[in-house]
């Protein structure tokens, strides 16, 4: 239960400002169809968190106890820095309209802008963390969805409410808890 709790708080946090979440605004602009856009994000969202999980999952089993802690430990040091970047949405990721229609143009814009993400890479290093891939992935899709559900639904009007300085504030606080914490093996079966 701990590893989908965090990997929904975490990862709901490095989502909010990031540029899938300024993608769910664009999308939601520009169609005006909430369902198919929610849906398709929902889809890639799974995707890419499954893949990721499945990253972090082999790379647990690929690194010896030592190896695991300093990379897990660099990994969340470096989310931590990583998170307080603003994002900013590239003009080559805004959504064109495909002949799959709204839901398929969703679908293919947040597979693409996922990739490489700070929410894709949280959750691999979540994954091989905790070592419970369907808890992390099940974990991440939720925090994803917490964020981008109200993206689409409140568009422009949440956009200026919301807090992202004190939010990746926050996060990044907890990404050097967890890197502490994973130097001394917590939570990862190494030690401790």
């Amino acid at each position: 239960m701990q590893a989908f709790l965090v990997s929904t708080g975490l990862v709901a946090l490095a989502e909010i400002g990031d540029k899938t979440q300024l993608l769910a605004f664009v999308l939601a602009a520009r169609y005006r169809r909430a369902w198919p856009i929610i849906l398709g994000i929902l889809l890639a969202t799974l995707l890419c968190h499954a893949l990721a999980g499945a990253v972090g999952a082999t790379v647990i089993r690929l690194l010896g106890p030592d190896v695991l802690r300093w990379v897990l430990a660099l990994s969340f040091f470096a989310m931590a820095a990583w998170i307080l970047v603003p994002d900013r949405l590239e003009e080559s990721a805004t959504p064109v309209t495909t002949r799959f229609g709204v839901f398929g143009t969703t679908v293919a814009t947040f597979i693409v802008a996922e990739m490489g993400d700070k929410t894709q890479i949280v959750t691999a290093a979540l994954a091989a963390r905790y070592a419970s891939f369907y808890a992390v992935v099940a974990g991440a899709t939720l925090g994803m969805m917490l964020t981008n559900i109200p993206a689409v639904l409140l568009g422009d009007r949440l956009a200026g409410w919301t807090p992202t300085r004190l939010m990746h504030a926050v996060a990044a606080l907890i990404f050097v808890a967890l890197g502490i914490l994973a130097l001394f093996g917590y939570g990862t079966g190494l030690g401790g």
